[in-house]
């Protein structure tokens, strides 16, 4: 199942996408939901074609708890060993935007770069000191992110909230996709200005995480609980690179779909 949040000429809603993406847009629907899609699924009965709505980020989590130097090869192009336990920091909320929102380049920075990454959404009622099964039970599904990083900031700083938590540097969508195996997904990241020229800057497979998805989420419930909408990123494959103004980026995630994002600068 894959779930949307949407704006349409009514408000706000959840809704499930229904169709085949290998169809593209054009053939999509998105079937609005009563309510919050973590309980019981109860459909309103109004359906829009997906060209005719916005896509919004699939969800407001309260926070989002990230994991650094989860490929063995990301963390070998810093020149960084990988980490006997998962290395753990934290993007705020308000860094959070959807599908076609603009990545602002702050002028603090003149680095900033991309990293695609399998976001994990934690589902209701949350997890604390959970152990494997039980985090595994605590996911909700997964969705597509850009963990956008002012690297010169990261390196001067000497911790990375600032270079991690500008606000638009969080992307995330276009929806959640439930049920899904993540054991061996294809993520694959393209930049470029238009979209017959868009350059491959990463292509890796979720198998080579150094920890695996449940690892992930056990560890962090048992440092933080994790609330209902949480969003757990699990590291970035290798091949990050710049991002200047007028670039697009895009973030594929096999099985799951793809977060398309302009890049701009402050206004």
């Amino acid at each position: 199942m894959r779930i949307a949040r949407f704006a349409h000429a009514k408000g706000m809603s959840f809704g499930v996408v229904e169709g085949e993406p290998e169809a593209g847009p054009q053939g999509l629907t998105v079937a609005e939901i009563e309510g919050h899609p973590f309980g019981q699924i109860t459909f309103s009965g109004a359906r829009w074609a997906l060209s005719d709505v916005r896509l919004l980020s699939p969800i407001l989590p309260s926070k989002v708890v990230c994991v650094g130097r989860n490929y063995a090869e990301h963390a070998a192009e810093h020149g960084s060993e990988v980490p006997k336990e998962p290395l753990l920091f934290l993007k705020p909320s308000t860094s959070v935007i959807g599908p076609r929102d603009a990545i602002r380049l702050p002028i603090f920075s003149k680095q900033v770069e991309h990293e695609a990454e399998l976001a994990v959404v934690i589902g209701a009622p949350g997890a604390r000191r959970a152990d494997r099964a039980a985090a595994e039970r605590a996911i909700f599904g997964y969705t597509c992110a850009n963990d956008v990083t002012a690297r010169d900031l990261q390196r001067s700083d000497g911790q990375w909230t600032r270079a991690k938590g500008f606000d638009s540097f969080c992307p995330i969508g276009p929806w959640i996709t439930t049920g899904l195996d993540v054991r061996d997904l294809e993520i694959r990241c393209e930049v470029g200005r238009n979209p017959e020229e868009m350059e491959v800057r990463q292509l890796g497979r979720t198998r080579d995480m150094v920890f695996d998805v449940p690892a992930l989420v056990s560890y962090v419930s048992h440092v933080m609980t994790l609330l209902p909408g949480d969003v757990v990123l699990t590291g970035t494959p290798a091949g990050v690179s710049p991002l200047t103004d007028g670039d697009t980026v895009t973030v594929r995630i096999e099985g799951i779909g793809e977060l398309t994002n302009p890049v701009v600068p402050v206004a």
